[in-house]
């Protein structure tokens, strides 16, 4: 009872002091027998555990992947994407509850804008990390806005190396998504290649744990035609094999422009799986529109829903079966649509 008293009263003083050092002068000889004397008492064995119930650390309960809620978040609130959510969740589950994983875990999601790329990557963030897409842990690049410059690319490469090793080095728990890899200039992707092989370690750095995420339009045609090829033949887009769609991707990004063109992750067979988002069909575009509708506190009528849906374009021109852009304009048209309700 008196050591878990004392014990709680050391983290009391040592708040106190961190707090207050900044704002008042303590000589050095004062502030190095303080600190001596709070090691002498085992006090800075629990400066971590004080620093991170204020702080994000590269611990629990900063890092606290939720598998359950990842799996339930995503089959509530995707649709259409079967191969997506049989994949994602389950190699994420491997790799995060194995404590040694061989090698960095990588998902490669292929597919036209608005079918969910974006949406998924956000989930997965928030259900591995406490502060989900705003952790210190969670690293977003932007094609266009963080390698805009074709002639700054060996720059870039080396930048990436450094920051992705800086990271890694304080936590080894990180998620790297990489954005419109399809608006990449070739080549930088590449730099990423030594940190996704089955190395013990690099310079005493383990990289093993970490989480690479490639978000790519690339293969979208592809993905469409095998989608309405099923569609033509009265098959369920339920049937499309993982199998059968890896290989078509994999092909279309190494020879489509961009990113993957010609690169040394595919060749090496670095990337773990090639993750198709199929086009969206209205039905689930009603899905998505009911789902913003509640968010905003709106009545959902089948009139509305139809209203909405009816509001976007669908291809091809004489079946009109795919959204063109998927659930990505819903939000907008979901307000002016009511609003224009309101006003009848």
């Amino acid at each position: 009872m008196t050591l878990c008293y004392n014990r709680k009263v050391t983290y009391l003083i040592l708040v106190c002091i961190f707090c207050i050092m900044p704002a008042i002068a303590i000589e050095p000889v004062t502030t190095t027998a303080l600190i001596g004397g709070l090691f002498a008492s085992g006090a800075l064995v629990g400066y971590k555990y004080v620093w991170c119930q204020f702080s994000e650390c590269c611990d629990s309960p900063w890092i606290r992947p939720n598998i359950s809620a990842m799996n339930r978040k995503l089959f509530d609130k995707v649709y259409g994407q079967h191969l997506v959510l049989d994949t994602a969740v389950r190699a994420i589950k491997g790799h995060v509850v194995n404590k040694e994983p061989s090698k960095a875990l990588v998902l490669s999601f292929h597919g036209w804008t608005g079918s969910g790329k974006n949406f998924v990557s956000s989930i997965i963030a928030e259900d591995l990390f406490k502060m989900g897409m705003k952790s210190k842990y969670v690293h977003l690049f932007i094609a266009e806005l963080h390698f805009p410059h074709l002639e700054r690319v060996e720059t870039y490469k080396s930048q990436l190396r450094r920051w992705i090793t800086g990271n890694v080095t304080e936590c080894p728990h990180n998620l790297f998504i990489f954005d419109e890899v399809d608006k990449m200039h070739p080549g930088i992707i590449d730099a990423v290649k030594p940190f996704l092989g089955s190395y013990g370690e690099i310079d005493g750095v383990n990289y093993r744990k970490s989480i690479f995420l490639f978000l790519s339009n690339t293969a979208g045609t592809d993905i469409a035609y095998k989608a309405l090829q099923y569609w033509d033949e009265g098959k369920k887009r339920e049937d499309i094999s993982r199998k059968e769609m890896e290989e078509v991707i994999r092909q279309s990004a190494y020879n489509e422009e961009g990113g993957l063109w010609h690169s040394d992750l595919i060749s090496s067979y670095s990337i773990d799986f090639y993750l198709p988002f199929l086009p969206l069909e209205k039905k689930h575009v009603k899905l998505c529109i009911r789902d913003n509708l509640l968010s905003k506190g709106y009545r959902v009528t089948e009139e509305r829903l139809n209203r909405i849906a009816n509001e976007l374009q669908y291809f091809p021109p004489a079946k009109n079966v795919f959204s063109k852009s998927g659930c990505k304009r819903i939000s907008q048209r979901v307000d002016v649509v009511v609003m224009e309700e309101e006003d009848e």
